[in-house]
């Protein structure tokens, strides 16, 4: 039995995740060794100590819920303190959170700071994947089927927008889009949302009077039509990045050998940690991330088309849309595609919050991979022997009449 199920693991999945986790670590070590002398006062090795820290405990937690079934993640006793918990959590932020860069979002414990919106996402996932598993019977009566599981996803997002963290909140509501066009709902109640979120969202616009976004969020959108126009000042982040990408050409500077980092380019082992890559590896190095965070996605995807189970099915789609999602907004974000957001770049960019999070949603995708292949292989050949028995009694049967 443990043979036939380490033997149904999807392997190339694993390596896939395995090999872009060591490169960013690898790349937050040569991005940070500049910043943390010059800007911080710590040793040249201070952020890789941490990473390195941070991706064994993600490796234990990545490992733990691989070989968790997922499959009891939908039960109420599973769902309801998790649902609990990460309410509690968010709201606790406005009583102990510890505010950095305009925002209250985060825990502070001893050294380390945790970010339980992170953790959110994945709370989302599941809850949304379980409930509307269950629904399928009636997926498309709007009252009963539709609304009642969005009240916790309305509830923590508004929570997380208090903060404020817009971003955050925002990737929330595409993973949970992501999840409800994948659930079987029909057109029409698609639609209906739609309606029902604009209808809500624009008495709320009016009475904040444009101030939902801060004036440097606001920077963020004018920037974006002429960064080196503003290079000295809001455009600083962006021309640097420009710059970085467009030095690492083909071939790249080489490792360790970017200019950029030297102070020129803010956040380079967090939201900018791509220029970096493209400065010292050139195009290898960038297609290497994008080919194989497209490869997570894409096979994600599609074991939940393969899973014949709706909560596993949903469960895949809907990690696949977070990775997929958050690796289009931090990359279109350092190119000047969209404006930045912080968003970090999955399995590669520094922290702990975002590499835990991914470790637990990674190892739930590999589970279902896991179950998806084994009733493939193992269930169907077992049930060979029955379908052939049966088939011969009624070939009896025939016979005898």
């Amino acid at each position: 039995m443990l043979k036939k199920i380490l033997k149904s693991y999807d392997y190339s999945l694993i390596i896939a995740i395995i090999l872009l986790s060591l490169f960013g670590l690898v790349m937050v070590y040569s991005a940070s060794m500049a910043s943390a002398v010059q800007r911080w006062g710590y040793s040249s090795d201070h952020f890789y100590q941490r990473q390195k820290i941070f991706l064994i405990g993600a490796s234990v937690v990545f490992i733990f819920t691989a070989f968790f079934p997922y499959k009891i993640m939908k039960s109420t006793k599973f769902l309801l303190p998790m649902v609990s918990i990460s309410i509690l959590g968010l709201a606790g932020l406005f009583i102990f959170g510890h505010v950095a860069g305009n925002a209250q979002s985060w825990f502070k414990i001893g050294p380390f700071s945790l970010q339980p919106a992170e953790f959110v996402k994945i709370f989302v996932i599941i809850y949304l994947s379980a409930v509307y598993a269950k629904k399928q019977a009636y997926i498309n009566k709007f009252n009963h089927g539709v609304l009642p599981p969005l009240a916790y996803l309305v509830i923590v997002c508004g929570l997380i927008a208090l903060q404020p963290d817009f971003g955050t909140a925002m990737i929330i509501c595409l993973i949970a889009g992501a999840i409800i066009i994948s659930s079987g709902m029909n057109i029409k109640n698609i639609t209906k949302l739609i309606l029902l979120a604009l209808l809500l969202a624009t008495p709320l616009l009016i009475f904040l009077k444009g101030e939902i976004f801060s004036e440097k969020q606001l920077e963020r959108f004018t920037v974006l039509s002429d960064p080196f126009k503003y290079e000295l000042d809001i455009g600083f982040q962006l021309t640097n990045s420009y710059i970085a990408i467009g030095s690492g050409g083909v071939n790249g500077l080489g490792l360790g050998k970017s200019v950029q980092k030297l102070g020129y380019l803010p956040d380079v082992h967090t939201d900018f940690i791509m220029a970096v890559i493209a400065e010292e590896l050139g195009i290898w190095g960038v297609s290497f991330v994008i080919l194989t965070l497209g490869y997570i996605v894409l096979r994600g995807i599609y074991l939940g088309l393969r899973c014949k189970d709706p909560f596993g099915s949903l469960l895949a789609i809907g990690v696949s849309s977070m990775i997929g999602i958050q690796s289009f907004i931090n990359l279109a974000g350092v190119s000047g595609v969209i404006p930045l957001t912080g968003v970090p770049l999955p399995f590669v960019s520094y922290g702990g919050s975002s590499l835990i999070q991914l470790a637990i949603a990674s190892g739930i995708l590999v589970n279902v991979s896991m179950f998806v292949k084994y009733e493939n292989n193992y269930k169907q050949t077992n049930l060979e022997p029955v379908k052939k028995q049966k088939q011969q009694n009624e070939n009896v049967y025939q016979f005898r009449t």
